[in-house]
C-alpha cells in the first residue's frame, strides 16, 4: 500500500531532481534512496525466506561446490 506525503525541499534541489530524474519519477527515486535505510527488516525477512527454500539452497550449495575446483586453475 502506498501513502502520500508532502515534503519541503530547496527550489534548486527540486529543479535538479526534475532535470536529472524527471518530474514523474521523483517519488520512486526518493523511495529507492530511503528504502535501504528504513526497511532493513524486509531484507532480514527475505534472507530468512531464501534460507527456508530448500531447492534454492541445494542449487546454491552445488554451485559454490563447483567453484572450488576452479581455484586450482587460478593463475598466481
Amino acid at each position: 500500500m502506498q501513502k502520500r506525503m508532502t515534503i519541503s525541499i530547496d527550489e534548486h534541489i527540486y529543479d535538479g531532481l526534475v532535470r536529472v530524474v524527471g518530474r514523474r519519477k521523483i517519488s520512486k527515486f526518493l523511495e529507492s534512496l530511503a528504502r535501504p535505510h528504513v526497511a532493513q527488516d524486509d531484507l532480514a525477512d527475505a534472507y530468512q525466506a531464501m534460507a527456508q527454500d530448500t531447492v534454492r539452497e541445494q542449487e546454491a550449495l552445488e554451485w559454490s561446490n563447483a567453484l572450488i575446483g576452479d581455484v586450482g586453475d587460478a593463475t598466481r
